[in-house]
C-alpha cells in the first residue's frame, strides 16, 4: 500500500522548480510514474524519505521535441511510444527508436518517459547505451540555475546520478549524425516481449575503404550503468577490416566489461553472448 503522501500537479517549470525547492530534497518528481509508484507500493528504501510528489506530466516545455536539423530537443516528459511513433527520431536517430519500441509492454510505454529512464539510472535502462552512442546532453534547471552535461558524466552508480535534489531533468540533445554511420541496438532479455534487459548493445560504425573511419560502442545491464566503451573505440579507428580485427575487438570487450564489472554469477553466460553479438554485427563489413 502507498503511503500517504501530498500530491501536487504544476503547470509550468517555475511552479515545479519553486516546489521542489521548497522541500528540502523530501519530494520526488512523478513522469510516468512507472518506477516510483511500484516503489512506494513494495515500501523500497529509495523512497521512504519522500513526503511529497511533484507531477510534472502537465508541463508543455516537457513533452516539446524539435529538430533544426543540427540538434534534436527531446523534452524529458516525452514517452517511449511516442518516441518510438516519432517520423524524426526514427529517420535521424534509429537506435533510439529501436530501444524504445522494446520497453516493456505497451501500457508502460504509454507511460514511461525518456527523462526517468536517464534519472532512474538503471542498469537495464534500454534508452541509455542508444543515447551514450548519439552522444546526449541533458538540460538540467534548478530554481535558481541551469546546467548542460554529458549523460556519460550524468549516470554515477546504479539508480544513482547528478541530479540534485532542487533539479528537473528538462531536455535530452543530441547532434545530428554526420552520414555514412551504420547502427544497431541488441537487447536480450528472458522472454521475447515485456522483458528487463539482461544484455543490451549499442553500436554506431564508419567504414570507408574498408577501414573503420569510427566506431562508438555502449552497453547496459551487463554492465552496473550504461556505459561507452572510449579506449576500444579508440582503438580500433583507423583499423582496416578483418575477421582477425573483429575476433580481436569481441575479446577486448569481454576484457573491458570484465573490468569494470568483476566476476560476477552471471559472468559465465553473459559475456560470451554480448562478444558474440559484438562479432557478429561488425561481421558484414570484414570485406
Amino acid at each position: 500500500m502507498i503511503p500517504a503522501i501530498d500530491y501536487i500537479r504544476p503547470r509550468t517549470l517555475d511552479e515545479a522548480l519553486s516546489a521542489l525547492s521548497e522541500n528540502h530534497g523530501n519530494a520526488a518528481v512523478l513522469a510516468g510514474g512507472t518506477d516510483i509508484v511500484p516503489g512506494l507500493q513494495q515500501g523500497s528504501r529509495r523512497f521512504a524519505s519522500i513526503t511529497k510528489l511533484i507531477d510534472i506530466g502537465a508541463i508543455p516545455e516537457l513533452k516539446a521535441m524539435d529538430f533544426d536539423g543540427q540538434l534534436l530537443r527531446i523534452g524529458a516528459g516525452i514517452t517511449f511510444s511516442e518516441l518510438s511513433h516519432d517520423p524524426l527520431v526514427r529517420e535521424n536517430f534509429p537506435l533510439l527508436t529501436e530501444a524504445a519500441q522494446g520497453i516493456g509492454s505497451v501500457q508502460i510505454r504509454n507511460r514511461a518517459t525518456i527523462g526517468g529512464n536517464c534519472c532512474n539510472n538503471a542498469p537495464c535502462a534500454d534508452s541509455v547505451p542508444p543515447l551514450l552512442v548519439y552522444e546526449a546532453r541533458l538540460r538540467i534547471l534548478s530554481h535558481k540555475s541551469e546546467r548542460i552535461v554529458w549523460l556519460q558524466d550524468f549516470l554515477l552508480k546504479p539508480y544513482h546520478t547528478q541530479l540534485q535534489p532542487d533539479e528537473i531533468l528538462v531536455q535530452i540533445i543530441l547532434p545530428s549524425l554526420p552520414k555514412g554511420y551504420w547502427g544497431k541496438f541488441y537487447k536480450l532479455g528472458r522472454r521475447r516481449g515485456v522483458a528487463i534487459s539482461r544484455i543490451t548493445l549499442a553500436l554506431l560504425i564508419k567504414v570507408g575503404a574498408d577501414v573503420i573511419e569510427d566506431i562508438r560502442l555502449a552497453s547496459g545491464a551487463v554492465t552496473p550503468i550504461g556505459v561507452r566503451f572510449h579506449e576500444l573505440e579508440a582503438e580500433t579507428r583507423g583499423k582496416p577490416c578483418s575477421d582477425e580485427l573483429f575476433r580481436h575487438l569481441a575479446a577486448r570487450l569481454g576484457q573491458a566489461i570484465l573490468e569494470k564489472t568483476g566476476l560476477r554469477w552471471s559472468t559465465a553466460y553473459k559475456l560470451p553472448v554480448v562478444q558474440q553479438m559484438f562479432y557478429q554485427l561488425l561481421e558484414p563489413f570484414k570485406g
